[in-house]
């Protein structure tokens, strides 16, 4: 019986980014059923601790720096360390995400959620304009009217809520995480055991 993961994420963040196609080449290697979460993980933050990056100590804000500038060299990924449009309104895009989840398109929801996360980490895109989003869904081979309506439908904003508080009821307190029969696994440092997870 294939595994399931349970992929919680923002499309705002870098860590996520760095980890989307590792992540989908593991899962696709364990033959992992996925199901995303696009979370508010300002909600998030606001029950387990977290603060918005703003908000963050000096020290933490260049320690982050510090590490994303080791990740791009280590994993080979172009990746803008401050993005013209970082925070970008994740929020029309999360709609669409969770639009096609709704609809049982895991795979599409997948794809789009990590284009997403590319356009604004590696290419400089406004990814919370909506012609730019429409482009990016239409690059995924979607239709990008189609999919925009069904995210514009006022219940999907429901649903990211419904989404936020069942991370929070799961433990999740960042992005991104996994979990994995009851254990979470957060960030993409700690791919490898998921890795390890999947493989057991």
């Amino acid at each position: 019986m294939p595994k399931h993961v349970d992929y919680y994420v923002s499309l705002n963040s870098p860590w996520a980014y760095l980890g989307s196609k590792r992540f989908e080449a593991i899962a696709g290697k364990h033959k992992a059923e996925v199901t995303i979460w696009p979370v508010d993980f300002g909600s998030v933050f606001a029950v387990s601790g977290g603060l918005p990056l703003p908000k963050r100590a000096p020290q933490r804000q260049a320690y982050r720096m510090m590490e994303l500038k080791r990740w791009r060299q280590h994993l080979g990924v172009p990746l803008n360390l401050e993005p013209k449009f970082f925070p970008a309104n994740e929020v029309p895009a999360a709609r669409c995400v969770i639009a096609l989840r709704e609809q049982g398109r895991m795979a599409d929801a997948i794809t789009l959620a990590h284009a997403v996360m590319h356009a604004l980490w590696a290419e400089e895109k406004d990814t919370g304009d909506v012609a730019t989003l429409k482009a990016i869904i239409a690059g995924c081979g979607l239709d990008a009217d189609q999919v925009m309506k069904a995210g514009d439908a006022p219940e999907m904003a429901v649903k990211r809520e419904a989404y936020t508080r069942h991370a929070i009821s799961q433990g999740v307190f960042g992005a991104p995480s996994f979990v994995i029969d009851g254990e979470i696994f957060w960030g993409q440092d700690r791919l490898d055991f998921v890795d390890r997870k999947l493989a057991g």
